[in-house]
């Protein structure tokens, strides 16, 4: 996983996998796609009537029999302050978290030490820990997360700002022994820092029924 903010994608859409959409090669099926898978896991109120019968089934056969990565990879190209593309960073944080636990408690370790997250961000909820987060992320991506969801992209965001903090704090440190490796921390530390302001803007997005 190359890095943390945007970790190594799940496989690509197999072609038969795509041919459950139609006509895989035409982006506005897959956005749609995107869109739709989004809305019925999150059980956002766009109800099933107001949706292609047959898309909504199709969506819900895949996600049964291929499981959630493979319908993230159709959120991961849409923008970042939509549904979709909130949810892609939700399961990015949550693939980090899984594939790299060390690493992870490591910058949010210190990341808590030097970064007072809820007073930076006004109004911004307590981070959860990696495990917590971990925990909500997989409540969200398989549906079953029954909470505010605001208030759950809101803490992902603080979750980022925290990780971003520690890896800023570690650049620093490392600096006069590894340039390199202190540029490269920094690079994802920045990158964590706008994947925390996507997620609270979706938030806020939500909040006022406008995240689609």
């Amino acid at each position: 996983m190359p890095e943390p903010h945007r970790p190594r994608r799940p496989a690509l859409l197999g072609k038969a996998a795509l041919e459950t959409f139609g006509d895989a090669a035409d982006p506005a099926t897959l956005a749609e796609a995107a869109h739709a898978s989004a809305n019925l896991l999150v059980e956002s109120g766009r109800s099933r009537a107001e949706t292609d019968p047959g898309l909504v089934d199709r969506l819900v056969r895949l996600a049964d029999e291929q499981g959630i990565d493979l319908v993230a990879e159709l959120w991961s190209d849409r923008p970042a302050r939509t549904l979709p593309g909130a949810l892609w960073r939700i399961y990015a944080l949550r693939e980090w978290v899984r594939r790299a636990p060390l690493q992870v408690g490591l910058d949010f370790g210190t990341g808590s030490a030097v970064a007072h997250v809820p007073r930076v961000v006004a109004g911004a909820a307590e981070p959860p820990t990696p495990e917590a987060m971990r925990q909500l992320a997989d409540e969200i991506l398989t549906g079953v997360f029954r909470g505010d969801l605001a208030v759950a992209l809101e803490r992902a965001g603080a979750f980022a700002r925290v990780v971003a903090a520690g890896r800023a704090h570690r650049a620093d440190d490392v600096e006069p022994m590894d340039p390199q490796e202190a540029s490269s921390l920094t690079h994802s530390s920045a990158g964590l820092t706008r994947t925390a302001e996507d997620l609270e803007a979706a938030g806020r997005l939500w909040r006022g029924g406008e995240l689609v």
